[in-house]
């Protein structure tokens, strides 16, 4: 059953790519692999589930998908009702740096959060310092509109003069644990020296928390005195995705390149994933690497999947895995949310090989911000990163 299945998605994924446009290239075989043109083997109808909403960035459904929160990235949290467009602003939220790349950023649920009702948030704060991205939680009241008893549970160190790459995603795995990603904060020393080699700070990493904020004893780097013991991985240089691989349980992440190079990891422990040593990238304005390849070096992971200097990048935001049952041949598929390329790319997986195939808003022209699958429905929302935006729904075409 297992092989007729992956048989069939790879019949789906070679029609899907017989009518192909632009180029993209795998960091792996160096060959020219191909944008699609969008004509899907699965007929979709896309509709605007909200409208006028202000640079979406983070999207969570309620388990029963009775609302939708969103992060609007200037600082507010709206619950809203995609079936209906209507909208509540929670009191109760921390205040935002809202500056540069900064501000209210992701929104995840806790595993039991039928239960507890807990929210989580980053986001990006600043004091004398700089700035820096912090997670934070808090109870969600609907009858009374608000995140009550909000609380910050882990601050990234260091503060720093930029107000950019924060990360910043927060997801929980099957254990438990809470993933949150940081940016590596646009330091320019490409060398070993470089924030994200070195694990005596947060920057350029995805942490691992238990949900109270606190460090697992379990992390790898808890033992050394020299290091964060937040750290999980190192050598990421803007992880704006995370996404949980619903068979297998492991943490995928995306992340920005410098010029190209974005990236797809599968995320091990421990693991240094390059950035700027190793790396597909290169400078902005210039064709000169700023790494050398994955392969040159045994102590870094190499990306699953990637887009190298020349091929125009992409680059990555929010990601999901679908495992929903509207779109049966999609379940294990991977989507990721693409700004500069203005699309919601469409992956097939099986096991480490990755393949794009059709695209999915592409006729739109519009920077994808986030992507989520709804729990109950199973439909896509993708949403839109500008000033007045809509949030689609993608449902099947019946």
């Amino acid at each position: 059953m297992v092989d007729e299945h992956m048989s069939r998605r790879r019949l789906l994924a070679a029609v899907a790519l017989s009518s192909s446009i632009t180029g993209c290239t795998s960091v792996f075989e160096g060959e020219s692999g191909a944008t699609p043109s969008g004509n899907s083997a699965t007929s979709v109808e896309v509709t605007e589930a909200l409208t006028g909403i202000s640079n979406p960035w983070g999207l969570a459904f309620l388990p029963d998908e009775s609302g939708l929160l969103v992060t609007e990235q200037a600082g507010r949290l709206l619950l809203t009702d995609p079936k209906t467009g209507d909208r509540t602003a929670l009191a109760g939220i921390p205040d935002v740096y809202a500056r540069g790349q900064g501000g209210l950023l992701d929104v995840t649920l806790h595993p039991d959060f039928n239960s507890n009702h807990l929210v989580y948030l980053t986001y990006s704060v600043a004091d004398e310092g700089g700035s820096t991205t912090r997670v934070g939680r808090g109870r969600l009241e609907r009858d009374q509109g608000q995140i009550a008893d909000f609380e910050p549970i882990y601050t990234a160190r260091p503060f720093v003069e930029s107000d950019g790459h924060y990360g910043s995603r927060a997801v929980f795995d099957t254990e438990g644990y809470l993933y949150v990603s940081v940016g590596d904060r646009q330091f320019k020393n490409f060398g070993p020296d470089h924030v994200a080699q070195l694990r005596d700070n947060d920057l350029g990493s995805v942490l691992r928390l238990h949900d109270d904020g606190s460090i697992p004893d379990s992390n790898p780097f808890v033992d050394d005195p020299g290091a964060s013991g937040a750290v999980f991985t190192f050598g990421n240089r803007n992880p704006q995705g995370l996404a949980i691989h619903p068979e297998t349980g492991a943490v995928w992440e995306t992340e920005f390149g410098e010029r190209d190079g974005d990236e797809i990891n599968i995320l091990e422990k421990g693991g240094n994933y390059g950035w700027p040593v190793a790396d597909n990238s290169c400078g902005y304005g210039t064709d000169d690497p700023v790494g050398v390849p994955h392969e040159e070096r045994a102590d870094v992971v190499a990306p699953v999947y990637g887009w190298a200097c020349g091929s125009g990048g992409f680059p990555p935001s929010g990601t999901t895995f679908y495992d929903g049952e509207a779109f049966p041949d999609w379940r294990g598929d991977l989507f990721i949310a693409g700004l500069a390329k203005r699309y919601l790319a469409h992956f097939t997986v099986d096991g480490r090989e990755v393949t794009e195939i059709e695209p999915l808003l592409a006729d739109r022209d519009q920077r994808i911000r986030d992507v989520v699958a709804s729990p109950v429905s199973g439909h896509l929302y993708a949403a839109v990163d500008a000033d007045n935006a809509p949030i689609y729904r993608i449902a099947p075409d019946e």
